[in-house]
């Protein structure tokens, strides 16, 4: 289960986020990071029983660094007030489609699919949703997803995406810039002892959408 200290250092890190206080404050963050890994490694050994493609990965290839780039922000804020991990084929840094688990004080939730995909593989996805409606729509309109995640997630072009006719059938899905299933966590999942078991359930409701989405992409 995913240790409360966790959330608590998190919420502290919200008002204290400077080196200084996080110099102060490492100890505590190495014991809560390695309660985090755990809480990963048996993930991906969960969500590997139904997708083999992720079995091989370790922990590292899917947290992401609690540090933050400030080379180009306004915000000099050192430090992520998250914890992050990307379950996905070839690693975080993959550009696949996978399993995203976000954890911060207030803003808890999980999400499948491609966020903010190369332009060269949304138009893919684009053209195997206009040429091919039928297996997308069978995807996400199944009862388990629609009562999981409602719909497709993210933000929209306002005008149809170049080369596709205005008028298709489908146009609204065509409009998104990424492919992402999302779902808000409450904190009573977070702290559950069943936790584990919840996402894992959730995940593999996911399956198939990742499978589709990922097939697009690799082939």
């Amino acid at each position: 289960m995913i240790d409360i200290k966790i959330i608590e250092f998190l919420e502290e890190l919200k008002q204290n986020n400077s080196k200084e206080w996080f110099d102060i404050n490492r100890k505590r963050y190495e014991q809560i990071k390695e309660n985090y890994i755990e809480f990963v490694r048996n993930l991906i050994l969960e969500i590997s029983t139904f997708d083999s493609e992720i079995s091989y990965l370790l922990p590292k290839d899917c947290i992401f660094r609690i540090n933050r780039d400030i080379r180009f922000s306004n915000d000099k804020a050192p430090y992520k007030t998250y914890f992050g991990a990307y379950i996905v084929k070839g690693g975080k840094k993959s550009g696949n489609s996978g399993y995203y688990l976000h954890l911060e004080p207030d803003n808890y939730f999980i999400a499948g699919g491609i966020y903010n995909p190369t332009p060269e593989a949304l138009k893919n996805i684009r053209e195997e949703i206009y040429y091919n409606p039928e297996k997308f729509l069978e995807i996400i309109n199944k009862p388990d997803y629609k009562k999981t995640y409602g719909d497709i997630w993210g933000e929209k072009l306002k005008k149809a995406p170049k080369g596709f006719d205005a008028d298709f059938e489908y146009i609204e899905y065509l409009k998104f810039k990424s492919f992402v299933s999302y779902k808000q966590l409450e904190f009573d999942e977070i702290i559950s002892e069943n936790f584990l078991n919840t996402l894992t359930n959730y995940f593999k409701i996911t399956y198939n959408f990742n499978k589709y989405l990922n097939n697009i992409i690799i082939s």
